[in-house]
């Protein structure tokens, strides 16, 4: 899994608990999907561990991960 400078440097430090297999888990089979303006995308995914829904950011190349965090505001269409 490709990642970004800021992902590993900033994000991971500040959630240690991320784990990678939930993150290639929303990336392989999302419950949603949506390109941002600026081209990243979001993915989103249950991570029944969490008990939350996870997303993930990639850039454009929907591979390389940007940022994954929480999502307490996502609802489930």
């Amino acid at each position: 899994m490709k990642k970004t400078r800021y992902f590993v440097e900033q994000v991971l430090v500040k959630r240690p608990y991320i784990k990678e297999d939930w993150v290639f888990d929303v990336l392989t089979n999302p419950i949603k999907k949506e390109i941002q303006p600026e081209g990243r995308i979001r993915f989103w995914g249950f991570i029944k561990e969490l008990n939350k829904y996870l997303r993930v950011v990639t850039l454009e190349d929907g591979e390389t991960v940007h940022n994954v965090f929480p999502d307490r505001n996502f609802k489930e269409d």
